[in-house]
């Protein structure tokens, strides 16, 4: 068994996936194309194997810079000695090259954002500051080159496992691939638990996420800007100055880095969590209902498939802060039950996800096993 990711050099969800993965299988090795131990300290317990990427200047912590040069990268890697590969991806570590005995499982986080469902949000904000105007015409230029790859490297694995059904949805649409299963990522509901029913109810509302464009960060800091009303926004990103710009005296940044005991204590003392983006899934705000604490939620999200809506959260259905503060509203006027919240993430936990990946890949790895032998 062999794992391979975009790159290591951020923790987030797909990371924490890595993390279940590697207790799962902890001799397989992590097969990447950078690696930086700095930003990336969860990965240290890894056997972590890098393409010719992680020696080229800048390209550790600026990979943005080399995504015409990434995919021809991952194909450079050679992964004949495996029984099984399963990539964890949302960008081009599918596109790895595998021979016929091999079996190349893709758990896809999403179809490369960038080029599909997020192409009009990373046209109008590239994140490049001062060099914006000339990075969207090269973005534009190059658009149907990385399409066409994409394409290409769509094809390669042998099965696909979704995140999400609004991720298998993307999958079939862009890549024309069936989904075999849909395998939710995994939330510690073993750590992330409620204390008091009355936590927090009087409190702020928290939002963590990486800060760039299509997280759609700028809605709920407008809404709570406009609404007066208490705001902290855990995580960094390209998008940190423009949040910054927006918001008023009622909205809090964290942007260093926060142990789980810190996230916690943010997840707690909250109202709720709230998330304007058409997220994957949405790991954090699992962690946060988890927690006992309701969620609210674009309705065409991901996150929309871990809220019962009117339950355990609320629903807004367009995406716009002007919804989102109609929805900030109505929150505020109903009674949410941490015993419920919590009930509903129990679904999500990480004993659930060993248990269904591990299944998934040992009943798939002796049907390819048959067909192979067979020929």
């Amino acid at each position: 068994m062999a794992f391979i990711y975009d790159r290591v050099n951020k923790i987030g969800g797909a990371e924490r996936v890595l993390l279940e993965l590697h207790a799962i299988w902890p001799d397989a090795p992590l097969y990447t194309s950078v690696y930086d131990s700095k930003h990336a300290p969860w990965a240290r317990d890894f056997d972590i194997k890098m393409t010719f990427l992680q020696y080229i200047p800048f390209a550790r912590n600026h990979h943005e810079w080399f995504a015409w040069l990434t995919p021809f990268a991952f194909s450079t890697l050679q992964f004949d000695e495996y029984d099984v590969v399963l990539s964890v991806t949302s960008a081009e570590a599918k596109g790895i090259i595998t021979k016929p005995d091999t079996l190349h499982i893709c758990y896809c986080l999403t179809p490369t954002r960038y080029l599909w469902s997020g192409v009009d949000i990373y046209k109008k904000e590239t994140g490049f500051g001062i060099f914006q105007s000339l990075v969207q015409t090269l973005f534009c230029w190059f658009l149907p080159i990385l399409r066409r790859w994409d394409i290409i490297a769509s094809q390669r694995p042998d099965k696909y496992i979704a995140i999400s059904k609004r991720v298998k949805k993307r999958i079939e649409k862009y890549y024309q691939r069936a989904v075999q299963e849909v395998i939710y990522p995994p939330i510690k509901t073993d750590f992330f638990q409620p204390k008091n029913e009355s936590d927090g109810k009087d409190g702020y509302y928290v939002c963590v996420s990486r800060l760039v464009p299509y997280k759609r960060i700028d809605l709920v800091v407008h809404a709570c800007t406009r609404l007066n009303r208490r705001l902290i926004v855990i995580g960094t990103g390209s998008d940190r100055d423009r949040l910054q710009t927006l918001a008023g005296p009622t909205v809090t940044f964290v942007d260093h880095y926060l142990t789980d005991e810190a996230l916690f204590g943010y997840y707690r003392n909250c109202r709720a969590f709230i998330f304007a983006g058409d997220e994957d899934f949405g790991i954090v705000a699992g962690e946060a209902q988890a927690s006992g604490k309701p969620i609210i939620a674009y309705k065409e999200s991901g996150i929309a498939e871990i809220v019962e809506d009117g339950k355990t959260g609320i629903l807004f259905a367009s995406q716009s802060a002007k919804s989102l503060e109609k929805a900030i509203i109505q929150f505020e006027t109903m009674d949410f039950k941490s015993s419920i919240c919590r009930r509903n993430a129990l679904q999500f936990n990480s004993e659930r996800f060993r248990k269904e990946i591990q299944e998934y890949i040992e009943t798939e790895w002796k049907r390819h096993k048959h067909i192979v032998e067979t020929f």
